[in-house]
């Protein structure tokens, strides 16, 4: 059986004085894959426009977002449907230009400290591999209260640790961590989750990958203590935040930056039809 998933994501940046130059990097397009086919897509920009698309090295459609000279906002509009199948979390070999071993590498939001250190120690002689990783996602839930408001996107895994307290991102941050301390390649995930009985979302939904050899790349929602099922839209990955973050930029003008985001992911009509 599958899903159909009608988002649409507008992010609105706001200044109170002109800016005269600014470039915007968006990840925003879902990924296609046999368990996650895009019906259709559309980005769309108010107040500046797309001066060039492509795949970077973790194979996420990425596009370049010019600011007009002068304004004070712009609205990144982007929405389409996506067919989803439920594949347990599991996706498979590994895709993009990047090789398995980068995912073994820290970066500066990923680097080991005794609360990783601690975290990985306490699973590492289970002898199953896909036990030994839900374990671990309990272990970082269980330590890590997820609450939202207390964290920023800056945010190293260990300082979220000392914390006791996170979000959905410095979950991932903690569980790509621990499993590279356990030899395992391990990346990070931003997307779209569908809520039970929820069309309006608050924010993007992030989660983590390890691969397991003989399996491909799994998938692990720490925040919810599940595998992504057909819920769950993949957008981007990367070795960490940076890599993966929807919407990231430079500008240049005066005046404070605000920012209003909207996020509608509903069932597609053909789908709550059929289910009458």
């Amino acid at each position: 059986m599958t899903r159909r998933l009608d988002i649409r994501h507008v992010t609105t940046y706001r200044w109170d004085g002109p800016t005269t130059y600014g470039l915007q990097q968006l990840r925003l397009t879902p990924k296609n894959r046999p368990d996650q086919k895009i019906l259709s897509w559309d980005t769309r920009i108010e107040g500046g426009r797309i001066e060039v698309e492509f795949d970077d090295a973790n194979a996420n459609r990425t596009q370049l977002v010019s600011i007009n000279p002068g304004a004070g906002e712009i609205r990144i509009i982007a929405e389409g449907r996506v067919e989803m199948s439920d594949a347990g979390g599991v996706i498979g070999k590994q895709g993009g230009f990047v090789p398995l071993w980068m995912f073994l590498r820290p970066t500066d939001r990923t680097r080991r400290g005794s609360g990783t250190l601690a975290f990985a120690r306490e699973v590492r002689e289970m002898s199953d591999d896909l036990g030994q990783l839900h374990r671990l996602s309990e272990v970082i839930r269980d330590a890590v209260t997820y609450a939202t408001g207390t964290t920023d996107v800056d945010m190293t895994a260990e300082e979220a640790i000392d914390a006791g307290t996170g979000v959905c991102q410095d979950h991932a941050h903690i569980f790509v961590t621990c499993a590279r301390l356990l030899d395992r390649p391990a990346r990070y995930v931003s997307g779209y989750l569908r809520m039970d009985g929820q069309d309006a979302q608050t924010a993007t939904h992030a989660w983590a990958e390890a691969y397991v050899d003989g399996i491909g790349w799994v998938g692990f929602d720490v925040s919810n203590g599940i595998s992504p099922d057909d819920r769950y839209v993949r957008v981007a990955t990367g070795r960490d935040y940076a890599e993966a973050a929807p919407v990231t930029g430079v500008r240049q003008g005066a005046g404070i930056e605000a920012m209003d985001v909207e996020l509608i992911v509903s069932e597609g009509q053909a789908q709550k039809q059929s289910q009458q």
